[in-house]
């Protein structure tokens, strides 16, 4: 049994994170024994790793925050989830481990046919593409939403769920040779970044009104995003790629009314109700069952591999997320 344990902190998060191993745990009453299916390496989980994330778990720690497991043993007075179903593990219980102990109470089963890769996935970054799509502007089927970083997780989910809901998007990416498989998966419009992006943006979508901007990069990048919006729009920030605070010029403050908010999905957990997390999360665990979401994955790893994995996902250039899977997962 093997885990990615970090004792520190620092500004590479390979150099901090290690497979170590452990013995078999002892289940007490109500526990389960956990066979890692698959968990990905999320940016949020790097920026931990880094030390710059909004929340830092004490130390020593393992990493990783979503995923799924299949129940292997069950602890003193278990009747449920049965041996062999799979399961999302808890959120922030340390997924990057060949085994994980969690109460049984805690588990939602899943369906045992599904992709665990796709179903490792569902936990942060479907959620937050289908919320920042819904709760800060109405839109409405033929209305534009504009977002960086669109070869993301949280990028390819929004892009299916805006289809899904007949809102056409507009897609920035840092490279060329990500227009045409972003194309591919049903985006609308993608162009490359740069200091003419709004010029760019006007002449693809014949100078559209665009509502909604979402800006995973921060630092001028976020500047670049308001300047492409309509008068009065909305831009969200969830992220920051580029380690840098968000830049918006007063020009679009001021004079055209753009307004920069946040998005973090522990918040909008602070504040929905059970049912509308139940909610949310069935949808999006039968679209992934079903394949109709799904997001592109880069490449897999094993525990034993954390580091080479952990520089992977920081090194960005990447076509999709690294996911580490469990031995009997494979790849």
């Amino acid at each position: 049994m093997l885990k990615a344990e970090y004792q520190t902190r620092g500004p590479v998060p390979q150099d901090v994170i290690e497979a170590v191993p452990f013995d078999k745990p002892q289940l007490a009453e109500g526990e389960v024994l956990l066979e890692m299916l698959a968990a990905p390496i999320n940016p949020s989980d790097v920026m931990t790793l880094t030390g710059i994330y909004g929340i830092l778990p004490p130390l020593p720690a393992v990493g990783g925050n979503e995923g799924v497991g299949r129940v292997a043993e069950h602890g003193p007075n278990v009747t449920g989830p049965d041996i062999g179903q799979t399961v999302l593990l808890p959120v922030g219980c340390g997924t990057w481990a060949t085994h994980i102990v969690a109460k049984a109470s805690d588990l939602i089963p899943l369906p045992n046919e599904a992709d665990p890769i796709q179903l490792a996935m569902v936990t942060i970054n479907p959620p937050t593409a289908s919320l920042m799509l819904s709760e800060f502007v109405d839109l409405q089927p033929g209305d534009w939403v504009i977002q960086n970083a669109a070869n993301s997780g949280v990028g390819s989910y929004l892009i299916t769920f805006a289809n899904m809901r007949g809102i056409k998007t507009v897609n920035v990416v840092r490279r060329e040779s990500l227009v045409e498989p972003l194309t591919a998966a049903g985006a609308d419009v993608v162009v490359v970044d740069g200091d003419d992006l709004a010029d760019k943006v006007k002449e693809a979508t014949g100078g559209a009104d665009i509502r909604l901007g979402i800006d995973a990069v921060g630092g001028a990048a976020t500047d670049r995003l308001a300047a492409t919006l309509a008068e009065g729009a909305t831009l969200v920030n969830y992220g920051a790629l580029s380690g840098e605070p968000c830049h918006v010029s007063p020009i679009s403050i001021i004079f055209r009314d753009i307004t920069l908010r946040g998005f973090w999905l522990a918040k909008w957990f602070n504040s929905a109700t059970p049912e509308q997390q139940q909610a949310l999360y069935g949808k999006i665990t039968g679209l992934v069952a079903t394949g109709k979401l799904s997001a592109p994955v880069h490449a897999t790893y094993q525990v034993e591999d954390i580091k080479e994995a952990v520089a992977v996902a920081a090194a960005g250039g990447r076509d999709g997320k690294v996911v580490l899977v469990g031995d009997s997962t494979g790849d």
